[in-house]
Parts: structure tokens; C-alpha cells; sequence
């Protein structure tokens, strides 16, 4: 299982260091310390704080965060497998995409709940790139 230093997770959920450890310390989100005493975040529990983080700050004022070349940088919340297709969900920041794929796809790419992704999106497509 991929962790995540609090900085990364902080980048990751579009909000400051200061405000992750804040929350981590609230217990919002667990927490473990690696050999070097970092705070680490398992990606599972990561990815469930992004989904509701999205969910209770998302509100129709705020403008939305959106990266050059329509790159999304997040983190994998889902993924359904079937026989020959594949659906993948990545929070990045308030956004929630949706990329449907093969199978084969997500299995070479090695992408699991938890891991970071970045979305691509070029007019009705999203792709998704292991970051």
C-alpha cells in the first residue's frame, strides 16, 4: 500500500501542510510513522479524505481548480474491473473523474485505491497517467 508524507497529501487534497497535519491530528485522518519519524498517510485512507473533502467544500461559488493542458493531479478512489472493461475514479482536488478503459489498461498501469493519478482530459475523454 502506497503512503503519503503529510506535504504530499496536502498537494494532493489542494490544501496547506498546516491544514493536513491539523486535520490528522483532529484524527479526521489516521496516521503512522515511518523509520525517519515522517507522518505518513496510508493511500486508502487518503483517498476516502479526498472524497469527502470534495464533498463538503464544493459549493457553486468557488471557482474550479483546473491545471495547464487539462491535467488533473490527484488520487485514485475506485476502481471496477470487468471482464474486458475497466472504470477508474480520481479525486483531484473538488473533481471527481471518471475514465472508462480496459481492463488491461489498469492492469498494466498497476493502479489501485490510493494511488496518485493524473487525468488527462481531451474533449469527451479522460485518460488516466500513473504519477
Amino acid at each position: 500500500m502506497q503512503s503519503y508524507t503529510i506535504g504530499q497529501a496536502a498537494r494532493l487534497l489542494g490544501v496547506s501542510a498546516d491544514t493536513a497535519r491539523r486535520w490528522a491530528d483532529a484524527g479526521r485522518v489516521a496516521t503512522h510513522r515511518d523509520d525517519s519519524g515522517r507522518r505518513l498517510i496510508d493511500g486508502r485512507d487518503l483517498a476516502a479524505l479526498s472524497v469527502e473533502v470534495a464533498r463538503n467544500s464544493a459549493t457553486e461559488d468557488e471557482v474550479p481548480y483546473t491545471t495547464a493542458r487539462n491535467a488533473f493531479a490527484g488520487i485514485v478512489t475506485a476502481v471496477k474491473l470487468g471482464d474486458v472493461a475497466a472504470q477508474v475514479e480520481v479525486q483531484a482536488g473538488p473533481h471527481r473523474l471518471v475514465s472508462l478503459l480496459t481492463r488491461e489498461a489498469v492492469e498494466e498501469l498497476g493502479l489501485e485505491v490510493g494511488m496518485r493519478a493524473t487525468a488527462r482530459v481531451k474533449s469527451t475523454n479522460v485518460h488516466i497517467d500513473r504519477t
